[in-house]
This record gives C-alpha cells, structure tokens and sequence, in this order.
C-alpha cells in the first residue's frame, strides 16, 4: 500500500459539519468502539453519536463514577476504569477487555490534559507526555490483539497545538525548564507521530491510524487554565462568555473530525495523515500560520524514533 498524501480530498464535509452529519448513513450496528475520554467534552459527544448509529462503545474512565453520571441513559455503553498515567491501570484495562474474546472496530484517543501546572506521574514523566502520548501507546499496543483485521481504525486526537513544538528529544520529560504550552504542544505532536507509525506498522494486517484537529471548542480540557489567562488570551470575557464564537466550535462540530476519521468509507485505504475540519489537512504553510501539520508532527522517521522511545519507557510493543 502506498502512503497517504497529506492533502485534502474533498470530503464534501468542512468545519461547520457535525458529528451526526459526517454519520449520516452510516449503520454501526454491531460495530463497537473504544472512546478515552468518552465521558466529557467532545468523548462524551463522540459516544453520543457513536450510540446513536448503533455502535456499541466502551468508555475507559479514570472517575468511573463520574463518567456513569454523564452517560446515563444512554444504551449500549460500558465504562471500565482506566487511567492513561498508570501503565499498570493501562494493562489492567487492556486484559480484562481481552478477556472478554470482543473485536474493536474503532479506538478513539480522545482523553487529554492540557496546560497543567508542572506534574509527575509514575517514573517521574512529565504529565502531558505521559498521560496523552505514553498511556495511550500503551493501551493500543496492549489491545492489539483485539483489533479487528481488515477494518480497524486507531484515530489518536491531537490538536493544533502541535506548532508549539516538536519532540524535545534532548529533554523529553521537560527536566530542566517547564513550559506548560510547549509541553502541551510535544504531547500533540507524539499524537500525530504516533498515529502516523503505527498506520505504517499496521497497514499491513488492514488496521489504519489517523490523527487530527478537532477544531477550538470550549470544552473542560480548559480545566487548567485560569479565567484571567483565557481572557487574556480573548476566548473569553470575564463574564466566562466567549468573546468570538464564531472562531469556536460546538462541541457537536468539534467532535465530527475524529468520527469522520474512524469511519468514513472516504479513508478507506488511506491513513498515517493528520485531518482537519474532517478532511486530510494540508501541510503547514511556512508563514507561521496554525493551519495543517508541521513537519515534525507528520516525519516518518521521526515516528518511528518515538516509536522505539516510547517503547523502551512503557516496556510494549505489540509488533516486536
């Protein structure tokens, strides 16, 4: 199989589409999906929508509590717990998914942090690498056996916020100097290297990845982010209302990019690229501008060093 052009296609879809729109007949039914983070923000509007054209979806959640409030009347949903900077609640997911002899048609990585005050977690990562990229290694690597051959999709959510930076790969657990933006900006960049090798590794068993940009929606990913700072950031007025809505989307709208990702017939045969506004996105242009992948986010060997990077710290690796 070739490798994916990192161009539009023409999807017909753009960013206003929604998430039941990019599903319109489309039958999931019998179909089922793992969605982290399907309990707030665009996961639980992913879920909605997944439920809704009859796929069946499991909710990894690490306030399981929490996550049963939010889905509650909804059919055909499940939540195990689950949380993405605990290798050993990684595994602990992963087996007793495993052992329950289900096949996955679709992993949606859609749990983040984002902007955290500095924070370790189990060795001494630094939160947003381990919990966003690290976790989510882990736990695809350890469902792979589960992965439907011939059809399955990985789609790994990452964000514009990737032109903040590149890997750091002379301080990649940000020892020495915290930047919470830039660390926020090398997790969404592992995002997008990570989906792009594992689409090369996988490709071949007919199991693609994409990664993507779901769009600016105001969502509880802003958890960490004081009021001040999102005003003087004009996304907000001190009232909490949002300045300029039109640069926003709906939650709705923000989660059709990754539903588009996992099941248009469009990408059938495609994968290792980054979409936007649920279309391939094109390259970034060299002005600066925070539209379409950087080269560091979308550079095969590249990936493939964070391949071998993360592997070594989370200790799996389904295809060695």
């Amino acid at each position: 199989m070739s490798t994916t052009a990192q161009h539009k296609i023409g999807s017909g879809f753009g960013a206003g589409s929604t998430a039941d729109e990019v599903l319109a007949g489309i039958d999931l039914t019998g179909r089922l999906a793992i969605v982290t983070g399907g309990y707030s923000g665009l996961g639980l509007e992913t879920t909605r929508a997944l439920t809704r054209a009859g796929a069946r979806v499991v909710v990894p959640a690490r306030r399981p509590a929490v996550a049963h409030a939010a889905l509650a009347g909804l059919d055909d949903v499940e939540v195990d717990e689950l949380d993405l900077g605990d290798l050993e609640s990684v595994r602990g997911f992963a087996e007793r998914f495993l052992a329950s002899g289900r096949a996955v048609d679709f992993v949606i990585d859609s749990a983040a942090i984002m902007a955290c005050p500095e924070t370790r977690v189990g060795p001494g990562w630094e939160a947003q690498f381990a919990t966003n990229h690290l976790g989510h290694f882990a736990l695809v690597n350890r469902l792979w056996p589960a992965l439907e051959p011939g059809g399955a999709r990985v789609v790994s959510v990452s964000s514009r916020g990737h032109h903040a930076s590149g890997i750091r790969w002379d301080d990649v657990q940000w020892q020495h100097g915290y930047d919470k933006w830039e660390a926020y900006g090398q997790a969404k960049t592992a995002n997008a290297l990570f989906a792009r090798h594992l689409d090369r590794l996988g490709r071949g068993a007919g199991v693609r990845a994409f990664s993507l940009h779901p769009g600016g929606i105001l969502t509880p990913l802003q958890r960490h982010l004081p009021r001040a700072e999102m005003v003087e950031r004009g996304w907000i007025d001190e009232q909490g209302n949002p300045l300029n809505p039109e640069g926003f989307k709906t939650p709705e709208q923000g989660a059709a990019t990754q539903l588009w990702a996992a099941t248009s017939p469009r990408l059938d045969g495609m994968g290792g690229v980054y979409l936007e506004d649920c279309d391939i996105a094109e390259p970034a242009p060299a002005d600066g501008e925070r539209v379409g992948v950087k080269d560091w986010a979308s550079d095969p060997e590249q990936a493939a060093r964070l391949w071998t990077l993360s592997t070594e710290l989370t200790g799996v690796n389904a295809f060695a």
